[in-house]
Formats: C-alpha cells, sequence, structure tokens
C-alpha cells in the first residue's frame, strides 16, 4: 500500500502570516526523500491555501508524483489540461466547509462527471472519484471512464473506537471489493491517523492512501521526515 502526503496545511500556515514559511516545496521535497508515493495538494476555488503558483512549482521540481485535488469546474478542468498533474482527484467543495466534508455525488450529475473525466484520461492523467462508500455512487463511478476511486473514510475515523467503528469500517472493506469488481482501482483518505490507519492493511488491493493533516500535525513535535517515515511504516505490508 502506497502512501500520498497532502501538504495543504503547510500552505494553510504559510499563509497565516503572508510570507514564505513554511517552504511547501521544501516540504515536498522531505517528503519524498521518505520515499512517498506521491505528494497531493487541493486547489480550491478560493485559493485559501494552495496557490497556483505552487502547483505549477510543484510540477516542475517533484520527482514522484503530483495529485491534484479540485472540484469539477471548468476553471479547474483548464488548470490541470495545462498543468497536466500525474493524477487528479475531484472532489465536492463548498467554500463555507473547514474540509471536503463528504464524497462527491457521481450519481445524481453522472452525464458531467463522464463529459469531464474523458479529456483528463485522454491526456494521460489518472483520474479519481473522491466518493462515499455507498454501492449506488461506485457503480456510477464506474461508468465515468475514471481510472480510480478514492474511498471518504471520515465516518470511519470519526467511528473509530466507538460502538460503530466495526459497522464503517465494513462499508469501506465491501465498498472497496465491489469497486474492484467492477474493474476500478481503490485508493481512501480523509481524516486517517497514527491511531486508525492500521485497519486499512484489513481491506484488500487498496492502492494508497492519502493522508495529510495527521502528518503535518505529527510533524509539529517530531519533525516532518520521521512523521512521514512511521506512517509509511504504520501502513507497509
Amino acid at each position: 500500500m502506497l502512501l500520498g502526503v497532502n501538504i495543504d496545511h503547510i500552505a494553510t500556515l504559510r499563509n497565516a502570516r503572508g510570507g514564505v514559511e513554511p517552504d511547501l516545496i521544501e516540504c515536498a521535497k522531505i517528503c519524498e526523500k521518505v520515499g512517498v508515493a506521491g505528494i497531493t495538494t487541493h486547489l480550491r476555488e478560493d485559493r485559501r491555501h494552495i496557490k497556483d503558483a505552487d502547483v505549477k512549482t510543484l510540477k516542475t521540481i517533484l520527482k514522484t508524483r503530483l495529485n491534484l485535488e479540485m472540484a469539477m469546474t471548468e476553471e479547474m478542468l483548464k488548470i490541470a489540461l495545462e498543468l497536466k498533474p500525474a493524477a487528479c482527484c475531484i472532489v465536492p467543495e463548498k467554500r463555507q466547509e473547514l474540509t471536503t466534508e463528504g464524497g462527491l455525488d457521481v450519481a445524481s450529475q453522472l452525464d458531467k462527471a463522464i463529459k469531464f473525466v474523458k479529456p483528463l484520461e485522454e491526456a494521460k492523467i489518472a483520474v479519481s472519484l473522491f466518493i462515499d462508500p455507498g454501492l449506488k455512487q461506485i457503480s456510477a463511478a464506474s461508468k465515468t471512464g475514471a481510472e480510480f476511486i478514492e474511498l471518504h473514510t471520515g465516518q470511519y475515523a470519526e467511528a473509530f473506537g466507538t460502538e460503530s467503528e466495526e459497522n464503517e469500517f465494513q462499508k469501506l472493506k465491501e465498498a472497496a471489493i465491489f469497486a474492484q469488481s467492477l474493474g476500478l482501482k481503490v485508493n481512501a483518505g480523509h481524516g486517517l491517523n497514527y491511531e486508525n490507519v492500521h485497519r486499512m492493511k484489513e481491506i484488500p488491493d487498496l492502492v494508497e492512501l492519502n493522508i495529510g493533516h495527521s502528518i503535518i500535525s505529527r510533524a509539529v513535535f517530531v519533525g516532518l521526515e520521521v512523521a512521514v517515515g512511521e506512517m509509511k511504516q504504520l501502513i507497509s505490508l
């Protein structure tokens, strides 16, 4: 199982003072040094953390994959086709949310999703749809032409350590198996941390976990290189 590190929160901290520290590019280089599979950034409509210049620089300097999280809008499609990151993860987006609150409703906008995914795949950009672990959404995702889905693990993360944990975990496991039966590759992420991530190893054939907030938070105390290394060790098979 691979690890992708979301570095948005480095940009959040940088932007709090309007300067250049901490250095987003140095963060990405440290993550690469530890051997992550990819660097994830979410270029939001309001540019609240990652900026256009950030993704352009990352695309230039990264030796590993750049995974661009983005909303399903014409502006973001244009940026992705010009930038040509290795991968794009299509996510829902609301200005008022602190972080992505749920999965993309692919089923209710299937025609739009098909039209959005096609030019990205034609440009050899691996497309992932960030969705909740429901069979209806997975079935819809399988019709879009996207190569991947990324299962939203937020409900499992919130339920971890409670009586609801097993139920939420089984939803993820069943969703992954169903998606794979339809020919989709499966990633997962959101809310995963050093306490709950180990159960992802119980889900067969997960390709990659995308984790950000927990790693950056841990790095405040132990340093980024150690924090990333610890997470890599936890998810290694």
